[in-house]
Order: C-alpha cells, then structure tokens, then sequence
C-alpha cells in the first residue's frame, strides 16, 4: 500500500489596495460631506490596540489617537476602540456632527441601535456612555460599516494603526 499523498496547501493570495486619496472611497464621500468624519479600529496581538484616525476635513490631514489596553474579545476590542473614537471626536472637536465607521458590524449596530432606541435598551452599554461622558456624541454621531480592507483610506490608516498600537 503507497503512504498517502502530501496535501498542496492552497497559494496564499496577496491582494493590493489601493487607498483612495480622501478618507472614503469617491461613492461615499457626497453622503458624510461636512461631517467629522471618524474611524476606528482594533487589533490583538501582545496587547489590544485601539485607534481613532480623525479626519476634520476630506482634503485635510487625520488625527490619530491610539491606546494599548488588555486583550479582550474582539468584539468588545472594537466596541472600546469605537468608544475611544467617540471620546477623541468629543475632546478634539466637541459638539461637532460627525460619521463614525468601523469594520466591525456588530459594534456599529450596538450603537446605532443605542442612539435611535435610547440607551436604556442596552444597560452594559449605557453604563460604558455614562463612565465616557459620551451621551451627547453618540446623540451627534451617525454610524456607519465600512468593509474591512477595502480601498477606504481611514480605515487603512486605522487598521494599521491599531496594529501599532498592540504590538
């Protein structure tokens, strides 16, 4: 009897973006015009990384923000890092009506359901609001999904930063 034949292990496939030249990608910047527009990421590895890139105007250069803290689920690594954006929008351009995109569905979902239902929907997460002071930048903020890795310029800059950040 022949031994069995080695497996081939699939190719990886490295794809190459190419980040649009403004924060969003040209389909979606008419609809944020004029907004703050804000990005968060988070990353594991050693340590959980949180970023916030800020982008005050399409044609201007970003802010960015990061923290290291604890690892964590992913989910709630990118639900902090969504909060840790809400506070840096709060502190670097308070009062200001802003898009906050993340790739992380089920963390944009959680707030925006929070801002249209009121927070009492989701007590964990109005405990985290009211320790942040963010109750009036989650009122301002509109929430939005970006796919990850994509050709969105703020969420590159994000993703890396973030990876940074937990190293």
């Amino acid at each position: 009897m022949l031994p069995p034949m080695p497996r081939k292990r699939p190719k990886k496939i490295i794809r190459h973006y190419t980040p649009s030249p403004a924060p969003l990608p040209a389909r979606l910047a008419p609809d944020f015009a004029g907004l703050l527009q804000v990005f968060s990421d988070a990353s594991q590895r050693r340590h959980g990384g949180l970023a916030a890139v800020l982008f005050a105007d399409a044609g201007g250069e970003p802010l960015v923000a990061t923290r290291t803290v604890a690892v964590q689920g992913s989910n709630e690594l990118e639900l902090q890092a969504a909060l840790f954006a809400l506070a840096q929008a709060r502190e670097h351009f308070p009062g200001r009506p802003l898009a906050l995109f993340s790739d992380n569905r089920d963390a944009i979902d959680r707030l925006d359901r929070a801002r249209r239902q009121g927070l009492a929907s989701d007590p964990e997460l109005a405990a985290l609001i009211a320790a942040g002071g963010l109750a009036e930048m989650l009122a301002l903020a509109s929430f939005r999904w970006v796919r990850a890795h994509a050709s969105c310029r703020g969420n590159l800059l994000a993703d890396r930063h973030a990876a940074a950040a937990a190293a």
